[in-house]
């Protein structure tokens, strides 16, 4: 089976499993992934996104395989509006 038509069959489940397994380290099951499991996993998810999904976040994979990577001044533009949470002062 070529990479095209894996990419093409793969289910929502399937690009989600190795999602969290690249994002983890660890597979559902526990085991650790490998160094060769981590980056096939991890071009099979950019393929993925780049074939099915419509993603504009930053660092991610989008529409025709664009690679989004947003400036800093886009990225506050994006969270502007966002309601702060909790503000705090550490002291040491």
């Amino acid at each position: 089976m070529q990479i095209e038509q894996l990419i093409q069959a793969m289910s929502p489940p399937i690009y989600e499993i190795l999602k969290q397994g690249v994002e983890i380290g660890k597979w559902p099951n526990g085991e650790a992934l490998t160094k060769e499991q981590r980056t096939q996993a991890t071009q099979a998810m950019m393929l993925y996104q780049g074939t099915h999904l419509e993603q504009t976040d930053h660092y991610t994979i989008g529409k025709n395989g664009v690679f989004n990577n947003h400036s800093k001044s886009q990225l506050r533009r994006q969270f502007k509006n966002e309601q702060e949470i909790i503000r705090s002062e550490i002291n040491d």
